[in-house]
């Protein structure tokens, strides 16, 4: 289903000193696509806040990460390896107040999971974003589910973001789980395509942006039809769809 019932709102900063943000989820697979492609989509989409799955992990991972920003017109925030692929990129319009990179319990024979995480300051607001990758095996993304709230309440922030790709569709466990505490911004503002994977005939929806109560959601979805995007480059990019998100956040006291 794609549901574009108007143009999705620009970054700004509102008289209140509130800030619309645009916030991007995008699983790139180490970089191992078209990387012109990728770039072409994420600059289209003008993201304040890029949270990465699937980052380059191995030999110089760093120089890969910081082609990927330099291409994008965008900086190196948190994640990457430290973190076993979850990475966090955003425009020079944030302002650092902390990161941390968190490894997740290793489950043995399976893949090591982490979270990129950092705090910033955009105009009035004070954010926490998370960038997150879970398990491909149902019980353990369920607990990983749990290990990400947890993170999320002990950030100690008014307001936070978490996007990423859940390895679950909206009726599965740990997505029903991040849902009965955040908002899943495209159910609560639909804009865009639905379908995140796989990118050429997209039958799943695994892919999502998450927004803790307080933050408006303006749109959020599959930016399929963003001016500067076309469907060569969303196949050509990677094996996922990414996700785009307009959110307003309430200034700070």
């Amino acid at each position: 289903m794609v549901t574009t019932p108007m143009p999705l709102p620009d970054s700004r900063t509102e008289p209140d000193g509130s800030a619309v943000i645009r916030v991007l989820s995008y699983n790139v697979r180490s970089m191992k696509d078209d990387t012109e492609a990728l770039a072409r989509v994420v600059r289209a989409c003008a993201p304040d806040l890029v949270c990465v799955q699937e980052a380059p992990r191995f030999f110089r991972w760093r120089k890969a990460a910081a082609r990927l920003a330099a291409m994008t017109d965008l900086v190196m925030l948190s994640g990457g390896a430290t973190a076993a692929g979850p990475l966090l990129l955003c425009s020079l319009r944030a302002t650092v107040e902390r990161t941390e990179d968190v490894l997740l319990p290793l489950t043995p024979g399976l893949h090591r999971r982490g979270l990129a995480t950092a705090v910033v300051r955009i105009a009035g607001a004070r954010l926490g974003v998370v960038s997150c990758h879970l398990s491909l095996q149902r019980e353990e993304r369920r607990s990983q589910a749990g290990l990400l709230l947890d993170r999320i309440d002990a950030m100690g922030v008014p307001h936070a973001v978490v996007a990423g790709d859940l390895n679950d569709v909206p009726e599965g466990s740990a997505f029903r789980q991040l849902a009965g505490r955040l908002q899943d911004c495209r159910v609560v503002r639909p804009w865009g395509g639905e379908l995140t994977f796989p990118p050429g005939s997209p039958r799943k929806r695994i892919d999502a942006v998450f927004a803790t109560g307080g933050i408006e959601v303006l749109g959020c979805g599959v930016p399929a039809d963003l001016p500067g995007v076309t469907g060569a480059d969303l196949r050509a990019a990677t094996d996922h769809l990414p996700v785009l998100a307009a959110l307003r956040v309430p200034a700070g006291s």
